[in-house]
């Protein structure tokens, strides 16, 4: 066992045959420790009027997950552990808690999950396989832990790995041995497109393994680029679902286990539908968008509106996010600006309900030019004038966050900031950005998606709220005549096919050539995609939905001469 256990008071004579366990699917907030703890007795207060015995949290609930080197703060370790003790004094007349928190012991800092019961601290677990890649970056913070026994409580013993315990045999295979009768995991796995398999096929190897049921339980909400979906699970030993907790929404409910002749079985649990494919994607930027803004405490937000596709997704997943009253949509005309742009951008402020308005931007571009005609003297016009009028609307909707408090919305996608067909301190602007992980051709099929469907907890209308005359036109930029974005790029539906081998699937410009794209389409891609690293650096932060995003994900050198020549 990873440390001492305590027996509160209450400890049952003999074994039940029947526990009642409460799961709690709720949305911490990293740092708020003290708000964390309100989330908890809300919690355990309704797993009390429904009579459970014992109300399970995620991973690190009490300090948020991930806190990163916010866990190495002293004050910030000590209150984490008064939050505990102060909750565990109020377990006397139950139900009893596992919790998750930063827990300091013989000088070491674990990621634990601790048992408060009968108005104590009844038992602790360390976290042992601390993971170390992509997202996870856990070893620069905690210590492992020892191999852990089982939980003795009222008479049953508990096997709770903690998280990334599972996705490898040995701690549950230690479990087991010392005599665990059911795996209860506590967990901060945020989404991504592939995780639910992931998942399911990790615990359904320990169920086997083991021949024990297990319960999962994940936190729900977002936390800078990560997004929780929640989707808590159960299984029983014969490997049928038992439980299944609806995606992107806090809850908590109880389940009903009894102990039948062969273990331990869930017989009462909810069944409620997952959200998945393309529908779970935008229910993440929408769910990360909206925590980003309410955690930091934003009244609202504002974006460009350009009548482009990129935006009016933006503009409709921020509304879903906040409500309409709390979205400001700015249209920043400049003369290469179309009537059709025009015409696309009000339909969508006014299909979504939003406030609209229009900002001219000739007199500031032209005035900058003026500015620096002499420098410029005898050179033509180039990149750099199309530049001025992308820098001119981000010094706009900057300078209307600075008056009035809302947050820039960012509206680049994952295409833009791979090949970097964007303009720093211009439309890179902004706090944060629900598409950066995102590539052109899904901001499409999104935005059709939105048309027809939206979260349970969107604030947004239902319906068509993206013109198809929008979704179906050539996306344009908009800095000069008749300009298109494939005067630039490779179609996009190339683009990203190639975009996706090289970023989520490191493919080598040679293996690119034998899947039968064009070399010399692959070099450039390949090579603005290493060039671009600097914006990268400069960009907002965005949810992650994909298996491999900018930022917590891919990490590359912006000084790099490497370059993959097939």
């Amino acid at each position: 066992m990873s440390s001492t256990d305590t027996q509160p008071s209450i400890t049952a004579s003999a074994p039940p045959d029947e526990l009642l366990i409460a799961v709690a699917q709720i949305n911490p907030t990293v740092g708020d420790v003290g708000g964390n703890l309100a989330l908890a007795r809300k919690a355990r207060d309704t797993a009390r009027l429904e009579g459970a015995d014992l109300l399970v949290f995620s991973e690190l609930s009490i300090s948020g997950y991930p806190p990163e080197d916010l866990v190495l703060k002293p004050a910030f370790q000590a209150a984490c552990r008064r939050a505990v003790e102060e909750l565990a004094a109020e377990t006397v007349d139950g139900p009893a808690l596992l919790v998750g928190a930063p827990w300091m012991e013989a000088g070491k800092l674990h990621n634990s999950v601790l048992l408060l019961d009968g108005g104590r601290v009844a038992a602790v677990r360390h976290k042992v396989d601390l993971p170390n890649y992509g997202v996870f970056d856990e070893k620069r913070v905690f210590t492992p832990g020892p191999m852990p026994g089982p939980i003795p409580f009222r008479g049953i013993r508990l096997g709770v790995p903690v998280c990334e315990d599972i996705w490898g045999p040995d701690v549950v295979e230690c479990l087991a041995e010392t005599g665990a009768e059911m795996l209860i995991v506590p967990n901060g796995s945020p989404y991504r497109r592939s995780v639910y398999e992931e998942r399911e096929n990790a615990a359904v190897a320990r169920v086997v393994e083991s021949g024990l049921p297990l319960l999962y339980v994940n936190q729900v909400g977002g936390q800078d680029e990560l997004v929780f979906d929640g989707a808590s699970f159960a299984l029983n030993a014969d490997r049928s679902l038992a439980m299944q907790l609806p995606s992107f929404q806090e809850r908590v409910r109880v389940t009903k286990w009894e102990r039948l002749a062969n273990g331990w079985k869930m017989t009462e649990a909810p069944l409620a539908d997952r959200t998945e494919g393309d529908q779970a994607d935008y229910a993440a930027c929408v769910l990360g968008l909206k925590d980003y803004v309410e955690k930091n405490r934003f009244p609202g937000v504002v974006l460009g509106l350009s009548g482009g596709i990129d935006s009016a997704l933006c503009a409709a997943m921020a509304v879903d996010a906040l409500g309409p009253e709390r979205v400001h949509c700015i249209m920043l005309p400049y003369r290469y600006t179309s009537d059709e742009s025009l015409s696309d951008a009000a339909a969508v402020a006014r299909r979504l309900g939003v406030r609209y308005d229009t900002v001219p931007i000739a007199g500031g571009v032209e005035g900058i030019e003026a500015a620096l005609a002499p420098l410029f003297a005898g050179r033509a016009k180039d990149v750099t004038e199309e530049n001025l009028q992308s820098r001119v609307r981000g010094t706009v909707l900057m300078s209307v966050s600075n008056k009035f408090g809302a947050m820039v919305v960012t509206t680049g996608n994952k295409s833009e900031m791979s090949t970097g067909y964007a303009t720093l301190y211009g439309d890179m602007n902004g706090g944060y950005n629900p598409i950066k992980d995102l590539y052109k051709t899904e901001v499409f099929r999104l935005s059709r998606l939105r048309n027809l469907w939206k979260p349970v907890f969107a604030k947004g209308p239902a319906g068509e709220v993206i013109p198809d005359r929008l979704i179906d036109k050539p996306p344009t930029a908009e800095l000069r005549e008749n300009q298109k974005d494939e005067d630039s790029l490779p179609a996009y539906a190339v683009l990203d096919a190639i975009l996706g081998r090289l970023v989520e699937g490191e493919a080598s410009v040679a293996e690119l050539i034998a899947e039968g794209f064009e070399p010399e389409v692959v070099k450039r891609v390949e090579r603005l995609l290493n060039i671009a690293e600097y914006k990268r650096r400069q960009a907002a932060p965005g949810v992650k939905v994909t298996a491999r995003n900018f930022g917590r994900d891919r990490r590359y050198p912006i000084t790099n001469r490497f370059r993959d020549q097939g």
